[in-house]
């Protein structure tokens, strides 16, 4: 009893220890015989599914990137192809000119190969003619691959009318008409590959609300009806009747 006659003091506990505070879980190796710690338990199935969903976004942009050149040289050769009429000349490869040249050596010598010496000679033209023809004493034309002059002694002038490849658009229509045959065809069939490919791997990049079951589903659908719609719909137009020219080959870029 304290002498002021308060309350009794209270002694103080001693602090825990920390084995006391917070005691170790009891070593179930010990009481089992096995110290060994538990496996691993393996992937779940949606890990799995995440991991493979990685893989494939990884193969599908790296094919994308391949894809870009080829995917430019036909989607623009195709929108050139596909509005030919649109073009002033009827040509998305070439287009045509027109140049007067003055003729300086007149009256045109009386022999063909003499006139045609001199008025290739003038202009400069190294290039053989595939063919010359002498209309008249004052007439003459010279026919060569993409040009053709027209000689006009009276007038005193040279015509030199031909088509010119377009920069650029001449190289890629090329390329997509597979002029350069059986090495073109095995990288053109590559590229189609490819695009299945990232066509197919696309459809499954995603899960859930946003994958096939989803919204990209809905999107699949609605971009198979587009084609299937046009030719449900579309009026139908009668063969054309096949004439017996043959079709013009494109020559090579560097022909």
């Amino acid at each position: 009893m304290p002498e002021d006659g308060g309350s009794p003091a209270v002694p103080e506990e001693a602090p825990a220890t920390p084995a006391e505070a917070d005691p170790a879980p009891p070593d179930l190796g010990d009481a089992t015989g096995d110290a060994t710690a538990s496996p691993k338990p393996k992937p779940t199935a949606r890990r799995a599914r995440a991991r493979a969903r990685r893989i494939l976004r990884a193969l599908h942009r790296d094919a994308g990137y391949l894809a870009v050149g080829l995917t430019v040289v036909y989607a623009v050769s195709g929108l050139a192809v596909n509005h030919i009429l649109d073009w002033n000349d009827g040509d998305p490869s070439f287009k045509s000119y027109q140049t007067i040249h003055p003729l300086e050596t007149n009256p045109l010598p009386e022999d063909d190969a003499a006139a045609v010496a001199a008025v290739l000679g003038q202009l400069a033209i190294d290039e053989t003619p595939r063919e010359t023809y002498r209309i008249s004493p004052e007439l003459l034309e010279i026919t060569f691959t993409y040009r053709t002059l027209h000689v006009d002694a009276d007038l005193g002038e040279i015509i030199e009318e031909g088509q010119e490849p377009r920069p650029f658009l001449h190289v890629v229509n090329w390329l997509h008409l597979n002029r350069g045959k059986r090495a073109w065809t095995y990288i053109a069939d590559a590229y189609a590959v490819g695009l299945l490919f990232l066509a197919i791997s696309g459809m499954f990049m995603l899960g859930g609300r946003q994958g096939l079951i989803g919204r990209g589903g809905i999107l699949i659908l609605l971009g198979a009806l587009v084609p299937i719609l046009y030719v449900t719909l579309a009026p139908t137009e009668a063969p054309k009747p096949k004439t017996e020219e043959a079709s013009e080959t494109l020559p090579a870029p560097g022909d």
